[in-house]
């Protein structure tokens, strides 16, 4: 089995140092940038496993390479890595398409365990299908392109996340704290009615332009994608 490849984008040199050999001692590959243009241009170059990205560095900053990246449908695990804390920065950079989000100081072992996570998530896509469906609606995962009824659908990355999940356990009724566990992250401490908010979102773009609604609300329970019957 070929060993993992991270990408380290941190402009502090003794932590990116730290970093790097804590990841080469637990069998990682590994390369640093220090600055967001030539973060961007390693990761449109080369194929990562998992990138490491510091929010805040010279040239362009980690939001930005972000944006760009999920712009051309690179869809390479990103964890997030900031001194800053507020909230408001932290859902900018799960709804622009990072993975995880760890504020600094942290933990390596925290750290290790959040890329262990996403690197068996990445695999597991890999190996599965890459068509997702439920009646006229489908998802191709290698491209990330939704269609109905043979129309394009155009979702953000949080959306298409809780989608994904939704029709993985296609006639499963999932609550919210399980949605959020799935979709959000283990580490989210938020409100669980963002996913009542995303659920209604998801609805108006795959559900309400159409003849029939796939995304069902179970009372007291939670929400389900399910086959309907003609």
């Amino acid at each position: 089995m070929s060993q993992p490849t991270i990408l380290i984008v941190e402009d502090e040199k003794k932590l990116s140092r730290v970093l790097q050999l804590e990841l080469e001692y637990e069998d990682y590959r590994t390369e640093t940038a220090d600055n967001g243009k030539d973060a961007l241009r390693l990761i449109t170059e080369k194929k990562w496993d998992l990138v490491l990205l510091d929010i805040m560095l010279p040239g362009l900053s980690g939001v930005e390479v972000l944006r760009r990246v999920r712009k051309s449908n690179d869809d390479t695990p990103i964890i997030l890595l900031t001194a800053r804390d507020e909230v408001h920065d932290k859902v900018s950079g799960l709804d622009l398409g990072a993975n995880d989000y760890v504020t600094k100081p942290f933990q390596i072992e925290e750290l290790l365990a959040r890329i262990r996570v996403h690197l068996r998530q990445s695999a597991k896509k890999e190996i599965e299908s890459p068509t997702l469906s439920v009646g006229d609606l489908a998802i191709n995962t290698d491209s990330r392109e939704v269609q109905r009824e043979n129309e394009l659908i155009d979702l953000t990355p949080r959306e298409y996340d809780l989608l994904i999940c939704l029709l993985e356990n296609k006639n499963i009724v999932l609550t919210r704290d399980q949605l959020i566990e799935r979709v959000w992250g283990y580490d989210y401490f938020g409100d669980t009615n963002v996913v009542d908010v995303y659920i209604r979102y998801l609805r108006q773009k795959i559900d309400k332009p159409f003849t029939d609604a796939y995304i069902q609300t179970v009372r007291g329970v939670g929400y389900t994608i399910k086959d309907i019957k003609k």
